[in-house]
């Protein structure tokens, strides 16, 4: 599940090597849309079976479209709606096998199957979130669930 030109271990040791390299991309620039827009790039090259990957950042009582790479997206989306809305207003990371399944699903790209979002959290504040979607169903395990949940955690130490 990996671009296997660049990571060649095992998928722990690739979220690790991809750790090292968020960091060194982000640890000495303060700009939040350069970090986050260079995080969603990376994750794009690192990832495989993925059709989108990028941000979506709180504004007021709803998430504003941020860097991402894929097709166009969704601008808006309130908290509590679809999968990022939910993340966001739950707190949690949310892993969806089937996007078809989840309750008011926001479709955003027809081809997507599979989900995973990531709430970005500051001082308790949700900032934003982490969004990854999949052609494939069941595209996310519990590994990238824990990886991804501390490349959000390393990430917000730069935003």
């Amino acid at each position: 599940m990996f671009n296997v030109e660049l990571y060649k271990g095992t998928k722990e040791d690739n979220y690790t090597l991809l750790l090292k390299q968020l960091t060194a991309l982000i640890e000495d620039e303060t700009n939040k849309i350069a970090n986050l827009s260079n995080a969603s790039a990376l994750l794009n090259q690192f990832l495989d079976e993925i059709n989108w990957v990028g941000f979506y950042l709180t504004e007021g009582e709803s998430l504003v479209l941020g860097p991402f790479q894929g097709l166009p997206a969704c601008v808006r989306i309130p908290f509590g709606k679809g999968v990022c809305g939910t993340a966001a207003s739950e707190k949690r990371t949310l892993r969806v096998k089937d996007v078809h399944d989840f309750p008011g699903h926001i479709a955003c790209d027809a081809a997507s199957q599979s989900e995973i979002v990531v709430p970005m959290i500051i001082e308790g504040q949700v900032i934003g979130v982490l969004d990854i979607d999949s052609p494939i169903k069941d595209r996310f395990d519990e590994t990238d669930q824990r990886m991804l949940e501390q490349f959000v955690s390393e990430l917000v130490k730069y935003l």
